[in-house]
């Protein structure tokens, strides 16, 4: 959604509707001293957050960006050794070159209007070579095979970084949508070298066409076409629907290959150019990766499901061989590697372990950065940001689970929290799995406050990372923090992911409060001090949950969803709802109707923390206003916060300590008047 009509009456909004008692104090000219969960949060151990890690082809240099800045480091001994350009500017996005000589990323320009450069450098030294000024948002550049063009994606003239997670553009004057296109586009490196000042550098070839959106790509083994998954029409909303093509790499000719029933994501073109491999699945949003691996001719044909019923959710994926596929997956929980041909034979698991492994610190599913070119799973590579609840993020490398640890970046870094449990409870038949954080310094038989975390999706999944944010601070504030993998989430299998199809609020709440209830049973659980809290389909379920139980003492909504139908006609991708929903809000209502939070408001009796965006287009600042009405005109204890020039996702440091804040400060209050003080 772009921010509506009302944005100016709700922008004052968010000044006037805050925490009373901070804003009493500083009405009154005082300065308020540091709360309890202030000191908690602000002393929080803070570990460097690697932006990515990419495997050269050959295996043998790991080149990684910490916080924006550029290393490389050979496997085999020496020391690593930094890249930088000119006005040290923030880097993002490696890609490596076939021949494992040359690396490519972008260097984004400062200012509030995407603009970046695209450079290349020689890895055994020399200065980077700027190819390209672009005046738009880009994103995954990629060597073509023999090393001559780079392709990336590129939405030219876009005001505002590519996604629908990033704060939309407000609305003015007549609407009539502009949509910017992202296209597959190509530059020669034999003519862009921007030192030359020659005049037929900076040339960037937009290939495909612009009226569709490309999402993802590969290129083929001989440079002449690539695989790629990709929409018409506004790109924040038709992910869902977008379907895979062969695009020719010259012409830009497309050819439709083949049309999904639910959502695509990673295609991989084999070694011999013959097939894509891919995942499908049903999916919440771009990059949150979980589904079946499927395999279809590059040509054109019948695709084939390598993995049908595997109880795992498969999130990343790469050749090992013209006829095996080596892929990443969410298995219970825990992060994963496993093998499978093509041709027949059983899926084989590589290793399995508790901790989060992917491509860098921030991410969100299971991966890792795998060597290109190997004859067998053995002899495959791979670079993986390894991290858990009691670990904070490094790198290793090797061959998968034998792996060596490359970085030391955080070794003096200490978790401020207790330990971080898997934990398992029925639900009448279903088996559910959570990650349980202890409070630090936990002692037995001392009884302590428990908030769950309902994770957004739903198709994702809890998993145990280091988390120096609200799961952290909770249980450093003494409390217990169970994040739950209901049903919807991934790590048991695509059918389990598909379990809240035309059920929210259904089965997955009942797993929940299964396991609210399994767990206090096992752990030393203050019945009166419990809470939950979420954002996005969290800050749907926490509105729910308070419609249907007054078992918690205090909840947190952010970007909560609490009316089906005007959020309908307000989110910026209303596409994602056919699938889990099987029609629009027009067409069958009732579906929609018996998951509504709105329909059962007068059951709430919770006090409620809301929080969100103004630019929020997944959720829109609306839906959380109308909640906090409702609660208001029915005398609930409510706050409202709405952050002016935010998304769904926050991105600005500040504003996201002040959501992490008021969210503990929130339980920490209700908890101390739930327990008598």
């Amino acid at each position: 959604m772009k921010s509506r009509n009302s944005l100016a009456r709700l922008f004052a909004l968010s000044f006037v509707i805050a925490a009373t008692l901070s804003f009493t104090s500083l009405a009154q000219g005082q300065v308020p001293n540091p709360s309890r969960a202030a000191h908690v949060l602000d002393s929080m151990p803070h570990a460097k957050t690697i932006d990515q890690v990419a495997l050269s082809p050959d295996g043998t240099e790991v080149a990684y960006m910490v916080e924006g800045e550029l290393t490389v480091l050979a496997l085999g001994g020496g020391a690593p050794h930094s890249i930088s350009v000119e006005g040290n500017l923030p880097l993002r996005e490696l890609a490596w070159s076939a021949d494992s000589k040359q690396l490519a990323f972008l260097a984004d320009l400062p200012g509030d209007i995407p603009a970046a450069q695209l450079w290349t450098a020689e890895v055994d030294g020399g200065a980077p070579v700027k190819r390209a000024e672009l005046k738009g948002y880009a994103q995954t550049p990629r060597f073509s095979p023999d090393g001559s063009k780079l392709g990336l994606l590129f939405i030219e003239g876009m005001p505002r970084v590519a996604g629908p997670l990033q704060p939309m553009t407000p609305l003015a004057g007549v609407v009539d949508e502009k949509i910017y296109e992202q296209r597959l586009a190509t530059v020669d490196l034999s003519k862009n070298d921007l030192r030359k000042n020659d005049p037929g550098s900076n040339q960037l070839t937009q290939v495909t066409p612009a009226d569709i959106y490309v999402y993802e790509y590969d290129w083929a083994p001989d440079g002449q076409s690539w695989a790629a998954i990709a929409a018409h029409g506004n790109g924040d909303a038709n992910w869902w629907v977008a379907r895979l093509y062969r695009i020719g790499a010259q012409t830009g000719e497309m050819h439709e290959i083949y049309k999904p029933k639910l959502e695509l994501a990673d295609p991989h073109v084999s070694p011999d150019g013959k097939n894509v491999a891919f995942i499908e699945g049903l999916m919440s949003d771009a990059g949150l990766t979980g589904g079946e691996i499927q395999v279809i001719p590059l040509a054109g044909g019948a695709a084939r499901n390598l993995t049908p019923g595997i109880k795992a959710s498969p999130s990343a994926l790469t050749w090992s061989a013209s006829d095996r596929i080596v892929f990443a997956q969410n298995l219970d929980g825990n992060s994963s590697f496993a093998t499978v041909g093509i041709n027949g034979g059983a899926l084989q698991t590589l290793w399995t372990g508790e901790e989060l492994t992917g491509a860098g610190s921030d991410g969100w599913e299971p991966s890792g950065s795998f060597s290109r070119d190997a004859s067998s799973p053995d002899k495959l590579r791979i670079a993986v940001v390894r991290e858990s609840g009691s670990t904070p993020p490094e790198i290793w490398a090797g061959a998968i689970g034998r792996w060596n640890q490359v970085t030391h970046l955080n070794a003096d870094v200490k978790p401020a929290w207790g330990e971080t449990r898997n934990v398992h409870w029925m639900n009448g038949s279903t088996r559910v799995q959570g990650w349980l954080t202890l409070p630090k310094d936990f002692i037995p038989g001392k009884t302590y406050p428990l908030v769950v975390n309902v994770h957004g999706g739903p198709a994702h999944a809890c998993t145990s990372h280091w988390d120096a944010g609200l799961t952290g601070a909770e249980a450093a504030l003494g409390y217990f923090a169970l994040c739950p993998n209901p049903r919807g989430s991934y790590g048991q299998g695509e059918a389990f992911t598909q379990g809240n199809v035309k059920d929210f609020g259904g089965g997955d709440y009942r797993d929940i409060m299964a396991g609210v209830e399994a767990l206090a049973q096992q752990y030393p659980i203050d019945p009166k001090r419990i809470g939950i809290r979420g954002h996005s389909y969290g800050g749907y379920m926490a509105m729910w949950a308070e419609t249907q139980t007054t078992r918690f003492a205090a909840a947190v909504a952010g970007a909560g969803l609490s009316d089906w139908l005007s959020y309908y006609g307000l989110n910026d991708i209303d596409e994602w709802m056919i699938p889990f929903f099987g029609a629009s809000v027009y067409d069958d209502p009732a579906v929609y109707a018996k998951s509504d939070p709105m329909h059962f408001v007068k059951a709430v009796k919770t006090p409620t923390l809301i929080l969100v965006g103004d630019r929020d287009g997944e959720v829109p600042m609306e839906q959380s206003v109308e909640w906090w009405h409702a609660l208001k005109a029915m005398n609930v204890p409510t706050t409202l916060v709405v952050y002016p020039n935010e998304g769904h996702m926050f991105v600005k440091p500040a504003d996201a300590r002040d959501y992490n804040l008021r969210a503990l400060e929130w339980f920490d209050g209700w908890f101390a008047k739930a327990a008598g003080h």
